[in-house]
């Protein structure tokens, strides 16, 4: 009787294993779920911040040259996606940037300079918070960045 004590330790790590192998996916896609839905959440409550710090980060990117941003208009729309290969979420917002040259820069004399750009604003969600770089798409909204893309991304809108 005490022999078969033995059996019963390796039966049961065994059919431990097989269970977590057999949940591992449902688990992993309701953890994704779940924090998809805490991305969206917190975007909402943090977009007036975000929109603020994509302004000064793209200021301070210097790009482009010659040019500082003056201005951002916000749509209200926001395209959720998540990058197929890491994981990672980001938020699309459609934007019209204005710039004004830089005084005695290579820009103060191009009639251009005032016209409104169309660009796509990116955010992506790291360690349960929003960031920006100030990263912009130009002359892209955020659906054409989607495609633009391939099949890098999925999109996580409801």
């Amino acid at each position: 009787m005490a022999a078969l004590g033995w059996y019963v330790i390796p039966l049961l790590a065994g059919l431990g294993f097989v269970a977590v192998f057999l949940a591992w996916k449902p688990l992993r896609n309701w953890f994704r779920e779940v924090q998809a839905e805490r991305a969206r959440e917190l975007f909402t409550l943090q977009r007036e911040r975000l929109e603020a710090k994509f302004l000064e980060a793209a200021n301070a990117s210097g790009k482009p040259r010659g040019l500082r941003w003056a201005d951002c208009d916000w749509a209200s729309e926001v395209r959720y996606v998540r990058d197929r290969r890491s994981g990672e979420i980001f938020a699309l917002v459609e934007v019209a940037v204005r710039f004004e040259a830089i005084p005695d820069g290579p820009m103060e004399d191009w009639p251009a300079v005032r016209d409104i750009r169309q660009a796509t604003g990116v955010f992506f969600f790291h360690k349960g918070q929003w960031h920006t770089h100030g990263r912009a798409l130009f002359n892209m909204t955020p659906d054409q960045a989607v495609n633009h893309f391939g099949g890098q991304y999925e999109s996580l809108s409801a």
